[in-house]
This record gives C-alpha cells, structure tokens and sequence, in this order.
C-alpha cells in the first residue's frame, strides 16, 4: 500500500499549524513560574503573560475584532507590547507595531493603508499618536498604556490595556486552560504581523508576515545562535523592527527572559546586563558604538559573557 495514495485530510491527530502561539503556551505549561518579562520592578512569570495575554484576546474579540483585522502598537519595549505578540494574534487579529520615530502624516498613513481597528498606544507617544489620529477622517479607537514609571507624555484615551486585561479575564465566554488550541489559527498561512517600512522614497511599504513563517524564523533564531534553554535577552533592538527580528516568539520557544528597556542608552544597557546577567542582546551598529563609546565605569559593570546579534 503507497500511503501517498490514500488522500487522507488533516486532523488534530496529524496536523497542528505552526504558529508562535504554540510557544507561548509550551513555555507557560512546563515553565508557569519561570520570569518571562521584566521591566523595573515588574517581574511577569510565563504563566502570568500566557493569563494576559489570553485575557486580551478575549477582550478584542468582544469588540468585535477578528480573523485577518489589523490592531495598531505605538510603544516602546514595554511588557504591554511583548504581550501584544501574542496576544492580538490570538484573537485571530494582526499586529502592526508602528514605528515611534515616525512623523504624524507617516504614521496616520500606515493606520488608513492598514485598516487599523484598535490603536494601542504608550503614553510616551500620546502626543505622536494624537498628532496622527487628528489627520484621518476616520480614526480608530485608541487604548493607552500608562507606564506609571514613566513621568512625561499623554493619555490619550478613556480605557487602558490593564482594562483590556480585566475586561478579558471577567469574561463569562473565554475559559482560560493551559491547552487552548482554540487560539492557534485554522490556517498556518494566516497572517499575524503587518510591518511597514519607513517611507524614506515614498509612503511606507507593508509587508505581512504568517504565522508559519514567525515560528520558522523564531526557532531559527534560537538554534543559529545556539541560544539554549531560558536566555536572557535585552530589548535594546526595537520591537517595532521587524518584530524585533521575531525575538518575542523566539523567547517563548526557549522559555526565556526578556529583559525590558524603555530608552537603549549606555548607562541603562550596562546597569541591565550586570543586575539580570543577560546572556543575549540584538542590536544595529550605531547601537554598539555608543556602547563602545560608554565610560570603562559603566564598562567595567559587566563581568560575564554577553552574546550580541548585529546587522
């Protein structure tokens, strides 16, 4: 008997999409109380983030959004936007994080050419955000992140994420288990990441990621480098970027740290690599010369072996 003759379909039996999803909720059933995120004085375990972020789904998905719908990020690396990684997904939605550096006209653009119909916004970006919402004729709801750590900017909006969080988590609808396949999507080729490029030579291009494509490229990440199990990486490389070269995904497929920064200076890199003894960190050239221009002061607060990603 050819087994290639049978046509057999797909079932739970011998197909499961690929999607980093998947990873998240590996790390929080083996791993539930081992440090996901860290920012400050914040300390989130996997199982806490996978409650999150499940919580979150479940509150867009009461609003309505869906399958293929696009919801906006404009944040720094905050633990608010590591979560959406996984967490807008869930619900079926795609996540365009939107660079910060961006004008008002650059980033009301991505929002119209996206289609957003959710804007997530970092108080530290209220005003950019305002700036931008002001020129469309039809702009989306917004939901503000307040980092209470963080002094300046604006809220802009009436609800924040943490509402998001407890709206999802009150939820009569949603159960939330340690084995919800419910939240992998239906088609591995599904997308869950729009990116836009910084319109440089024009409007900004968009570009769509899939969830099979994220999950290859994460574990890529983990095994190229050589990562190991729980690493500790440093976000000095913007999750904007790319999705931060899929290192979100990547740090839930080894149950790892993600150590959170809201501004890449030299002083802030170094004190972070000496108190988490972070093992990993990504970064562009220009931040590697402000790190080699740092005082041997702050130099000298590493004493372990770091691994760098540049390019």
């Amino acid at each position: 008997m050819n087994i290639y003759e049978q046509d057999l379909d797909t079932n739970a039996a011998n197909y499961a999409a690929l999607s980093p999803i998947s990873m998240m909720r590996r790390a929080a059933s083996i791993y539930p109380d081992k440090p996901a995120v860290v920012y400050g004085q914040r300390r989130v375990s996997w199982g806490e983030v996978y409650v999150r972020c499940v919580s979150v789904a479940a509150a867009l998905t009461q609003r309505g959004i869906g399958r293929g719908e696009t919801v906006a990020v404009l944040s720094a690396n905050l633990p608010e936007m590591f979560e959406a990684h996984f967490a807008i997904p869930m619900c079926g939605a795609v996540l365009n994080a939107i660079n910060m550096r961006l004008d008002a006209a650059s980033v009301a653009f991505i929002l119209e050419h996206g289609e957003a119909k959710l804007l997530i916004v970092d108080k530290e970006f209220g005003p950019l955000a305002e700036q931008a919402l002001a020129l469309m004729s039809a702009p989306p709801p917004v939901i503000h992140i307040d980092d209470a750590s963080y002094s300046g900017g604006k809220l802009i909006a009436e609800e924040s994420y943490e509402d998001l969080v407890r709206q999802g988590q009150d939820s009569p609808s949603v159960q939330i288990s340690a084995d919800a396949v419910e939240f992998l999507p239906d088609d591995e080729w599904d997308a869950i990441a729009l990116n836009y490029t910084s319109g440089t030579t024009g409007n900004p291009k968009g570009v769509v990621t899939h969830h099979r494509g994220a999950y290859l490229n994460a574990v890529s990440n983990a095994l190229t480098w050589s990562m190991g199990d729980h690493p500790v990486y440093l976000w000095t490389l913007p999750m904007f970027h790319c999705n931060g070269w899929c290192f979100p995904w990547t740090l839930a497929a080894n149950a790892g740290t993600s150590v959170c920064l809201r501004q890449g200076r030299d002083d802030a890199v170094y004190q972070a690599i000496a108190e988490h003894r972070v093992t990993h960190f990504c970064g562009a050239p220009v931040v590697l010369n402000t790190l080699l221009s740092a005082s041997d002061e702050l130099k000298n607060l590493v004493q372990h072996e770091v691994k760098v990603m540049t390019a």
